[in-house]
């Protein structure tokens, strides 16, 4: 099951692309059709764009072109760095964009023009006065309105238009390009002279590194100027600050030494001061209460310290420690009231007393010292309190003084820095180099860039093809007539059963045929004799699917060519041995009576109003077999006499008698009985002609058809002309071998004598119906004397 449904895919996905393919087969063959079709408009249009080109190639100036390459350095080669002042440009693509557009600014060709003394050369001058030109052009200039002497009629021309014309040409003849995304820019100028070209090119090129370097030095002078008034200025400002804070820091007293001001070092200096003697008087605190203590004690004065310190009490207790001596010495010999004894020990009490007084005088000297530690203590502590709030005082000073002193510092940074640029600025004169130089010069070119004659040739061929086939295109669209089958089958969707050929009269000498009725009896083995037989073989085959008989031959609008295919139909009919008859059914024009040659004393109307008899209305075709119900040329005509029961139960009566009817209307747009006459018969055959029915006729008159619930046979295409080959889409009507069959010797048509052998085929044909076409040559001969015997007999 499954290998089943991948066949169909394949088969469907096959078809598909066959169905594509043809389709592209299709549309391709419409667009040669068309091409072919309209060969002679665009071969027409092709040739005069062509030639206006190649005119206008052949007749232009030559015009030579010359390019300078410029580079825009990315590399800095300032050995200073001179910051905004003088940097270099940013290399990004705005700058180089800009830079394009500074070459190509008026300002900068304006210098070019005038240093290259543009106002003496023509080309860019044009108030210069020039030689008379005798090309097409300027002949062509001369009669137009504006051109030629008109210009001497004009005032003379100012300095200001003078320059602006020069000036407006050097642009319109110059351009600046970027190279892609590099640094190069192309400088390129077109002129009627090679040297003028590369001169010009070259000269816009130095120009442009000209004005750089220029630009530089400008900016580098201006920048000097206003960098030298400014340290002028600032100096004056720093100064001025300066002033400002000593003079109030004089004011304010906040003189500073080594970082910090006087009255913070007075703070500092007492403060270590007093923390001083607050040690001293602890300490002589500690050694005066230390020995009252002791002393209230009752202790010696070997056992106070202070005393023990004392030299003049060491140096009494010596003393008094020899005189002790002494009295031991002296009791141990002497008795108590020995006078030297009594004398040392008197000395012994001098002593004692001596050091017990220079105990009180120390311990009174530790009290006096204590209290003027104090007192010194004391008056520190006011001097500090003082000086505390004179920096109180000073602080709120301070903030002033800083503010004054930021403020004095900013300037002298300012300053230091504009010294510096100015320093830098003044140096770097000789420094500047331009950011552009040029790459490569413009040479001087040899051959002129336009005009490019080859490819204008091609241009022109192109574009005259382009527009040849654009205005086929346009012709075909707007074109609303039938060409072939195939239009009639695609847009209206009816079968197209078949192609009348176009018949050229051949009258030339007096010889010739007067309708196509009488064409196909002399030449039976035509292309109109066989359209007619595929025709009569489509009627045959509707005859036996429906049992047809009775055929309506109409068409949209006048001058289709419905009644000759009518009168040639019947008479193909009638030579193939069916019972015809043809009915002639436009009582308004009568017009196929007339190409039957018949002038009838009895015709249908008179039939249909009782007048005659049925067979007195019918006559024989003078060339065949073929009957007709004419129409007498004065007769009366009654506009409903086809939808009266009369005609309805004639066409029953003629169906029995004969084997094909074809009836002949008027045209369906201009006569209601056409349609009438159509929804009475059982089939009817549009004859529409060839490159002369319109489709909105076309159309209208099927809708017609339609709607009186007509029977339609199919459409025959009349009048087509098989030589224009260009106009057929059907592969018959285009075959070579097509005329083999169908066309005569081309040596004698033009005298309007056929082939003899044409012409002996003709003649049998006559006689006997063309019974054996296919005969060798003798034996047509034989029959054809044969015929000619019975003649003269």
């Amino acid at each position: 099951m499954s290998q089943k449904v991948s066949l169909e895919l394949l088969s469907n996905g096959r078809d598909a692309v066959d169905g594509g393919q043809d389709q592209l087969f299709a549309d391709l063959k419409s667009v040669i059709l068309l091409a072919i079709r309209r060969i002679v408009v665009i071969s027409v249009t092709a040739a005069l764009i062509f030639g206006a080109v190649a005119f206008v190639t052949l007749t232009q100036t030559p015009i030579y072109k010359a390019t300078a390459t410029v580079i825009v350095d990315s590399r800095q080669t300032n050995v200073i760095d001179l910051g905004a002042v003088l940097s270099g440009a940013a290399l990004n693509t705005a700058v180089i964009d800009t830079e394009v557009r500074v070459i190509e600014s008026k300002a900068l060709l304006a210098r070019v023009a005038e240093k290259e003394q543009l106002i003496l050369e023509p080309e860019f001058n044009p108030y210069l006065p020039v030689e008379n030109s005798s090309g097409p052009l300027d002949w062509i200039m001369n009669i137009l309105p504006g051109g030629g002497d008109d210009m001497a009629d004009l005032p003379p021309p100012t300095e200001e238009d003078i320059q602006e014309a020069i000036l407006e040409n050097l642009i319109a003849r110059s351009s600046a390009n970027r190279i892609g995304t590099t640094y190069l820019i192309d400088v390129t100028v077109w002129s009627e002279s090679a040297e003028m070209a590369a001169r010009l090119a070259n000269s816009i090129a130095e120009q442009y590194g000209v004005e750089q370097l220029e630009t530089k030095l400008e900016a580098t002078e201006r920048a000097t100027r206003w960098l030298a008034d400014r340290v002028d200025a600032l100096q004056q400002e720093v100064t001025t600050k300066e002033t400002m804070v000593e003079d109030f820091r004089n004011a304010s007293g906040l003189i500073t030494a080594q970082g910090a001001t006087l009255t913070e070092s007075n703070i500092a200096m007492l403060q270590s001061e007093k923390v001083q003697l607050e040690a001293n008087l602890a300490r002589s605190r500690a050694r005066y209460n230390g020995m009252r203590r002791q002393l209230n004690n009752g202790a010696g004065a070997d056992a106070l310290g202070e005393v023990l310190d004392s030299p003049v009490v060491a140096q009494l207790k010596t003393q008094l420690a020899e005189a002790q001596r002494k009295v031991a010495e002296l009791e141990a010999t002497y008795g108590p009231r020995y006078p030297a004894l009594m004398a040392a020990r008197n000395e012994v009490a001098d002593y004692t007393t001596q050091i017990d007084s220079e105990v009180r005088r120390i311990v009174e000297n530790l009290r006096v010292e204590v209290e003027v530690a104090e007192d010194q203590i004391a008056g520190l502590q006011g001097r500090i309190s003082s000086s505390r709030a004179l920096l109180v005082r000073n602080n709120s000073a301070q903030v002033r003084l800083n503010e004054l002193e930021r403020d004095a510092e900013s300037s002298r940074l300012i300053l230091s820095e504009f010294v510096q640029r100015f320093r830098e600025t003044r140096e770097q004169d000789e420094l500047v180099e331009s950011d552009a130089r040029v790459l490569s010069g413009a040479s001087v070119p040899l051959y002129p860039s336009s005009p490019r004659k080859t490819l204008n040739f091609l241009i022109g061929i192109i574009l005259g093809g382009l527009f040849g086939f654009a205005l086929a295109i346009l012709l075909e669209i707007f074109d609303n007539k039938i060409r072939s089958l195939e239009e009639i089958e695609r847009k209206f969707g009816i079968p197209g059963i078949g192609s009348v050929p176009y018949i050229k009269s051949l009258r030339i000498l007096g010889f010739g045929v007067k309708d196509p009725g009488e064409f196909l009896v002399h030449n039976p083995l035509s292309a109109f004799a066989e359209s007619m037989r595929f025709l009569r073989a489509s009627i045959a085959i509707a005859q036996m699917e429906d049992d047809t008989k009775t055929v309506t031959v109409t068409s949209a609008l006048p001058n289709e060519g419905k009644t000759s295919v009518t009168l040639s139909l019947g008479r193909m009919s009638a030579l193939s041995g069916d019972k015809t008859l043809i009915i002639d059914g436009d009582f308004r024009r009568r017009q196929l009576t007339t190409s039957a040659g018949i002038s009838p004393d009895n015709g249908l109307v008179e039939y249909l109003m009782g007048e005659c008899k049925l067979e007195d209305a019918i006559y024989k075709d003078k060339f065949t077999d073929m009957e007709m119900l004419a129409l007498k040329p004065e007769g009366e005509g009654i506009h409903d006499v086809f939808g009266s029961r009369k005609f309805d139960d004639l066409l029953r009566q003629l169906k029995e008698q004969y084997d094909l009817i074809l009836i002949d209307t008027g045209p369906l747009l201009l006569m209601a009985e056409a349609g009438i006459i159509a929804s009475k018969t059982d089939k009817t055959l549009m004859v529409i002609r060839w490159q002369g029915s319109r489709r909105t006729a076309t159309r209208r008159a099927l809708e017609v058809l339609k709607s009186m619930k007509t029977d339609l046979l199919g459409a025959a295409l009349n009048m087509v002309d098989l030589t224009q080959h260009r106009h057929h889409s059907e592969e018959s009507a285009r075959s070579k071998g097509y005329g083999k069959y169908y066309t005569k010797d081309p040596r004698w048509t033009w005298l309007g004598f056929g082939n003899r052998k044409q012409e002996k085929m003709n003649t049998l044909s006559k006689t006997e119906n063309a019974a054996s076409y296919e005969d060798s040559e003798a034996e047509v001969s034989e029959r054809l004397q044969n015929v000619e015997l019975k003649k003269l007999g």
